[in-house]
This record gives C-alpha cells, structure tokens and sequence, in this order.
C-alpha cells in the first residue's frame, strides 16, 4: 500500500456507538469515520487484489434533485488498498474527519483502477474502472447515517472480491479478470458482529471452510483462516440464520441467531464428515 498518511489498519470488531461517544466541539459537526474490508471468498489462488481510490464524497438526505447533490467531499488523496489483508475482522480506516452534523443516505466511491496477482506470477494484470474515477460508485447508506453535533460514527464499506473481481477462465492460466465493484455500506452505530471457530467432531480446526448469514438472501460470506477463525462485520441489528460448510462436510444452519447493534455474537460450529 503506497498512501499512508491517513490509512490506520485496525480490528474492526471494537464498533464505536454513535451518540453514545460524545466530543463536544460546539461547531454543529460530529465526527466520521470511514473504514473498507472484503468480504471473502477461496483466495487460495490469489496474492494479492488491488483498488486505488482517488476520492470519496458523502450525500446528504434529501438534497438536490434527481442524482442527489450536494455531496461532501471527504477526501482526494489516491489510496491503494489490498483486499486480501481485509480479511476477518480486519479493516483499513480510510478517514477519519469531522463534518457537518445532519443526516447522510449515500457514499459515493471513486474507483480509478483495479489490479490482480496470482501466486506463482511476477505479473500483476491491472484494469481501468468505466467511469469509476469520473462518476464513482454509489453506495446507499440504509438506513441513513445520523450525525449529531459531537457525536461520532462509524461507516464500514464491505467490498464483496468474489464479485467485484471475476477471474476469466481458469486461474491457472493467467488470463486476467473483469473487474465489476460490488460494495456494501454499514452504519456500525446500527450494526453488530458475528464471529466463531469452525471445527470438526474431533476438535480440529478446519481452514477455508465457507461461513455466510441470511435473512431472506445472503447478506454476507466469509472464509475461515488457518486456525478455523471466521468474522463477519457490519450485520444490521436483528434475527439472522448462520450457516458454515466445506467440501467433504455436511452443511449445519443456526437459525434464530440474535445480532445486537455495536455487540459481536460468537457463534462456532462442528461440521460432520460426509
């Protein structure tokens, strides 16, 4: 990653609840911060999945007409971030700024290029984004971030890789990939956690195993890592199935699993060999 200077890498599994933070400034502006995390997919192949954004913009609620203006700008600086290390739990602050208190229903993100390595390549295939870096992406805030006079909120945006990069062919053969972004934003104040081991009937912890939660469609997926450890944040405040599998292992399914607004969950699971 080249762009340092306002990138903190940080665990995003301590979630900072709006108003219950108060800063008093006295200014009429709360404070904002902005973090991005991947929701993973078998990376077994990839070493590394690049965005560079070029600049993030923020919407109020009900101004302009038709596309929306008026939009904040929140930052100009190019970061590079690298989806393969915002994995679990783990998220990179790409700013963290005061703003105008009022009501916020949209982030827009300007996606300037993406990039992909696999293992075992020297080459890193790189595509332009269509208009990402002239109109960006627009990312719907739902429901709409409030921001209170001192107060201070966090926003997490959860850029799907299974989606957003789509491998042409077989991986084996280096034939590049089209990039399409699919991103989701989360208002943390309103937002939990769900995280857990995966293992087998014998106790032992079983890496890359697939873990996602749903309510009526999947909301999101992840992988577990090497010591059986998976984590999904952002997950609205609610009741939510969660399910885990792996090839080789029956598919077990928790129902009724409650989310609450700036808390983590622990749910685990003992997957039976086939």
């Amino acid at each position: 990653m080249k762009k340092k200077a306002i990138l903190l890498l940080t665990a995003a599994l301590i979630l900072i609840a709006g108003a219950c933070n108060e800063i008093r400034n006295g200014n009429d502006t709360g404070r904002v911060i902005l973090k991005v995390t991947d929701a993973p997919f078998d990376i077994s192949n990839i070493e590394s999945a690049l965005v560079t954004i070029t600049k993030v913009e923020l919407k109020k609620e009900g101004d302009g007409i038709s596309d929306g203006y008026q939009y904040i700008t929140l930052s100009e600086d190019t970061v590079i971030l690298d989806l393969i290390d915002l994995r679990n739990g783990v998220a990179e602050t790409l700013l963290d700024m005061e703003i105008p208190a009022g009501r916020y229903d949209m982030v827009r993100l300007y996606i300037d290029e993406a990039g992909l390595k696999l293992k075992d390549s020297e080459e890193i295939h790189r595509v332009k984004v269509p208009g990402g870096s002239q109109t960006g992406i627009k990312i719907f805030l739902r429901p709409a971030l409030e921001v209170a006079e001192g107060s201070l909120e966090e926003v997490l945006l959860d850029i799907d890789l299974s989606r957003s990069f789509i491998l042409r062919g077989n991986p084996a053969h280096n034939n590049g990939f089209i990039f399409k972004p699919v991103v989701r934003a989360a208002n943390m104040a309103k937002a939990g956690c769900v995280r857990g081991l995966v293992t087998d009937t014998a106790g032992l912890k079983i890496n890359e195993a697939s873990v996602w939660i749903e309510q009526d469609t999947v909301l999101a997926t992840a992988f577990t890592d090497t010591l059986g450890y998976y984590a999904i944040m952002g997950v609205p405040a609610g009741t939510w199935s969660v399910s885990a599998t792996k090839e080789g292992y029956d598919t077990v399914r928790f129902d009724g699993v409650n989310i609450i607004a700036g808390n983590k969950t622990i749910q685990d699971f003992e997957l039976t060999k086939k």
